[in-house]
């Protein structure tokens, strides 16, 4: 009985969870307990900053200062990385989602079409932008119209989808400064040597790359994988536990 028990133990995963950097500690427990109550043998927590900056590549381990900024569908995560822990951060709840819902706000009040949430989107993607860029284009949206309720279609510029989406761009930006002024002088030194390096999905939006580095006077960097360095980052600390341990809160359950 006592060989079996162990053997069903070590057979139990550890399991690697990424929460927001705002999460509280009766929040870190919540999610540890559900861990191990789906079946894990230990659970750990890593903020998402890290986890996007470790799998960024960025050596987090350093005494030097690392900042990532990781634009996600509902939240963004500022932090500010060094010695393998967060130094001071901001969570904000502004995403990709919001900006998809500025553009809905902004088609109906501009134009009475209720627009879904799908097309949004794909405008965002196909014309959106954070910044003005060399060439700005044009695309068509169909929607249903407020009045009439039949589908209608018209045509938006870049210029009209910066203007409906600026207000949660500022957000970012602003979180983004919020915590350059909160980091020490030392690592703001490094960080403005360095760069920023931007993670997730809303990082892929056009401009938004120039317009940090326009409203900031610092390198940007967009890596390859950015929409994946949260996911990397968590597998590389299940990958290399040893080397990485340091940056995760381990669950007093194991």
């Amino acid at each position: 009985m006592t060989r079996r028990r162990s053997f069903t133990f070590f057979n139990k995963p550890r399991v690697v969870v990424c929460v927001p950097s705002g999460t509280t500690g009766v929040e870190q427990r919540a999610v540890e307990e559900a861990a191990i109550q789906a079946g894990a043998r230990a659970a750990y927590i890593i903020e998402e900053p890290t986890a996007a900056a470790i799998g960024a590549g960025l050596a987090v381990h350093e005494p030097a200062g690392n900042m990532i900024v990781d634009v996600g569908g509902g939240t963004t995560e500022v932090a500010v990385i060094s010695l393998g822990g967060v130094v001071t951060s901001a969570s904000i709840r502004i995403g990709g989602d919001e900006l998809d819902e500025a553009m809905v706000d902004f088609v109906k009040k501009e134009y009475s079409i209720i627009l879904g949430e799908r097309s949004a989107e794909r405008i965002k993607m196909e014309i959106g932008s954070a910044f003005p860029l060399p060439e700005e284009r044009q695309a068509e949206i169909r929607g249903r119209d407020v009045v009439s309720g039949l589908p209608k279609t018209i045509v938006v510029s870049a210029e009209e989808v910066r203007r409906a989406i600026e207000e949660p761009v500022n957000s970012v930006v602003d979180a983004v400064k919020s915590t350059l002024d909160r980091t020490p002088p030392e690592l703001a030194a490094d960080i403005m040597d360095r760069g920023i390096v931007m993670t997730g999905g809303g990082a892929l939006l056009h401009g938004l790359d120039e317009r940090l580095k326009h409203e900031l006077g610092m390198p940007i960097h967009v890596p390859d994988n950015a929409l994946d360095s949260v996911v990397m980052g968590s597998g590389k600390c299940l990958e290399e536990f040893e080397a990485l341990k340091r940056v995760l809160i381990s669950s007093s359950r194991h």
